[in-house]
């Protein structure tokens, strides 16, 4: 039995689809999968034991990327296809059957895991996950083997508009942290994507840290082993990107910061999280009459220390009340 499962190219989107390709491994036992996705998240499939091949689709002008894949899946008689791009590749090859995602909701008030869930009409969606080798597992002992306790945080965003600023990040981490915190005294991990913008992202809030209590994990591992340190750690607060997805797909108890994004859709996924945004609503920021998606300013301004501080107070006061 062959099966494909085409994903996105993006971190955040990629680990929440996870959950339906645990499924189907699962009910499949006996297949083969080949997982076509974006370049960036192919470690996140390849430690999958019955995946045979993941194949990386980098992005080409003229959409030549969808050319390229169809070239190398077109000669397979595939048992099952799913399509969470809706791509016109699902109707082009020989399939028994084909599960392909109507992105028509997607302006529906459905949280992601469940959108792809009612594909293959599972109730309850199948939650997030993340596989991990033993070799994620050894390099971040190595990265946080001085430390016992730890706080995550993740201050950087694929979008300015969705990016915290530094500065409260690290009074957040101050006040948590401090005697009467949450989490007295524990070392603080910053993590972040490779290259330059993700460091200058960052940066704010590894200058304001005390150096000794701060773990610098920008840009110095690989995503499966991003996801290995956070498995590790006590607790995690994040913008609403790719990295909080993975912390939350790792068990990790988890708090979304929300402005210019629906959580709705995106909040972190799992009973061992939550999300707070800004006092405006999605619907005020986005028709404010400064909002341009294509600028890079932030949209966070109206979500507060305070307001971070009591939504992490809260949440972890009830953390192990289920």
């Amino acid at each position: 039995m062959k099966i494909l499962f085409v994903t996105s190219n993006r971190i955040g989107d990629a680990v929440l689809s996870t959950g339906l390709l645990d499924y189907l491994v699962h009910e499949y036992r006996e297949a083969s999968f080949t997982v076509a996705c974006g370049p960036v998240v192919t470690p996140l499939f390849e430690a999958v034991g019955m995946v045979d091949t993941v194949i990386p689709m980098p992005k080409r002008k003229w959409s030549q990327h969808w050319l390229d894949l169809w070239r190398q899946v077109v000669s397979t008689q595939w048992d099952i296809v799913v399509d969470l791009r809706a791509s016109a590749l699902s109707w082009m090859l020989r399939a028994d059957k084909r599960y392909v995602l109507d992105t028509g909701k997607s302006d529906e008030p459905v949280h992601r895991v469940i959108q792809l869930a009612e594909l293959l009409e599972l109730d309850p969606p199948p939650s997030p996950r993340v596989w991990l080798t033993n070799n994620d597992r050894d390099q971040a002992k190595a990265l946080l083997s001085a430390s016992d306790k730890i706080l995550g945080v993740g201050p950087t965003a694929n979008w300015g508009g969705k990016q915290w600023p530094g500065e409260r990040f690290a009074e957040t981490v101050e006040r948590l942290t401090a005697p009467d915190g949450i989490l007295p005294g524990v070392d603080i991990a910053v993590l972040g994507g490779p290259g330059p913008e993700e460091a200058a992202m960052a940066a704010p809030i590894l200058e304001a840290l005390p150096t000794e209590r701060t773990i610098n994990l920008v840009g110095v591992s690989g995503l499966t082993v991003s996801a290995a340190c956070l498995s590790q750690m006590e607790y995690f607060i994040g913008n609403d990107s790719g990295l909080m997805h993975l912390a939350a797909a790792v068990g990790v108890p988890t708090l979304g910061l929300f402005g210019p994004s629906r959580e709705e859709h995106y909040a972190p996924w799992g009973r061992m999280c939550r999300s707070v945004r800004t006092e405006q609503s999605f619907e005020e920021l986005t028709g404010a009459e400064d909002y341009d998606y294509r600028k890079h300013d932030s949209h966070m301004s109206g979500l507060s220390v305070d307001r971070v501080v009591a939504a992490a107070e809260d949440h972890f006061a009830n953390l192990y009340a289920f």
